[in-house]
């Protein structure tokens, strides 16, 4: 993961068929915040490079 001023950038290994990329996001999104991947929601980019993520305590 990278930080900058426009955001998070996260690379991922699963492709992007039937939904494993963002999967993927979501898990590793969870392990760096340290919370369940339930509190990690794709808001909005659900079939885009480019997404909005919300994590929840």
């Amino acid at each position: 993961m990278e930080a900058s001023a426009d955001g998070l950038t996260v690379h991922v290994r699963e492709r992007a068929v039937d939904g494993a990329a963002n999967e993927g996001l979501v898990k590793a999104l969870a392990a760096h915040f340290g919370v369940a991947p339930s509190r990690v929601e794709i808001v909005r980019g659900h079939a885009s490079r480019i997404k909005r993520v919300e994590v929840d305590e």
